[in-house]
């Protein structure tokens, strides 16, 4: 198990050589100089050259590359050309925002999707199976901006039930957890009542119903217990999922997180800030995705890593 760890850790990181390289290509073909947006009405044209020399712009970008990697290997990711402040720092602020959210999102998933996947199982090919199915793929297919948008409309302008935006109370959390979490339940609806279909048909379960248990007993006894192991492991992905999903969400509902320091980097070209917002949560992300992996050998003691 230690070599796979250790296998894995080592994969990861290409991934995040790959991911920052990319990234920092782009931003220096994207349009926009950022000593021009960081200086706007006071902007003076004998400056500009000062400014762009002290904040190392002037290099080949594979120097400013390795520059930049090198600093970030120490927990470095520079300073930000708009906020003037260190984005290690940012991002710790708001990091705490964002799993906040996250984990709101995933409860909201869990406690919406094992049940409906379960009861679109006993109930399979019913009205009541029909119904959820169709919310489940609702969920899934629902832009989460447009979903955003109408439940503030509709809870927040029209019914005045809960705050339009914010970050206060959990009050102010239900909207984007929702938001956030619909897409992940209806996956895992659809995946509970997948599996739970399938384990039915085992011998086993013919076996249970014949020594005359209840089949609720049946079914939350011995067939769940066995379709919920590729649930847990998709439950588990999405979680690192649900961190970079929060980007759209955290803005439209003034959520301080790491999306709205990521759409700050994109507005006014503060590629350290950008830079520094993707890498951490694609580390988050690689992180999330190798407990996941992890998680079939604890769940299931027969299934070992070579």
């Amino acid at each position: 198990m230690a070599r796979y760890v250790l296998k894995r850790v080592l994969i990861s990181i290409p991934v995040l050589v790959g991911v920052a390289l990319i990234l920092f290509l782009l931003l220096n073909v994207v349009p926009g100089d950022p000593v021009t947006m960081m200086m706007r009405e006071h902007i003076k044209p004998d400056l500009i050259e000062i400014f762009r020399e002290r904040m190392g712009l002037n290099d080949p970008v594979l120097v400013r590359f390795g520059k930049y990697m090198l600093n970030a290997l120490h927990g470095d990711f520079g300073m930000s050309y708009k906020l003037r402040r260190d984005i290690s720092e940012l991002i710790f602020q708001a990091f705490p925002q964002t799993i906040k959210l996250t984990i709101y999102a995933a409860l909201v998933a869990w406690c919406i999707g094992i049940p409906a996947g379960i009861i679109s199982a006993i109930k399979q090919n019913t009205l009541i199976d029909r119904s959820f199915m169709a919310f489940s793929l609702m969920g899934v297919s629902l832009p989460v901006f447009w979903a955003g948008l109408l439940m503030q409309y509709v809870f927040a302008f029209k019914l005045s039930l809960l705050p339009v935006s914010g970050y206060y109370s959990i009050r102010h959390y239900i909207m984007p957890s929702i938001v956030l979490g619909w897409s992940s339940a209806g996956s895992i609806a659809r995946m509970t009542r997948s599996n739970l279909l399938e384990i039915m048909k085992n011998d086993f379960i013919r076996t249970a119903r014949a020594k005359g248990l209840k089949e609720t007993s049946v079914i939350l006894g011995h067939a769940l217990k066995n379709a919920m192991l590729p649930v847990v492991t998709m439950m588990a992905i999405q979680v690192s999922g649900l961190l970079g999903g929060a980007v759209m969400t955290e803005s439209i509902f003034g959520v301080p997180g790491l999306g709205v320091l990521a759409i700050d980097g994109i507005r006014y070209r503060d590629m350290p800030l950008l830079q520094g917002t993707i890498l951490f949560t694609t580390v988050i992300v690689i992180a999330g995705n190798l407990i996941a992996d992890l998680l079939y050998s604890v769940l299931d003691p027969r299934i070992r890593y070579e």
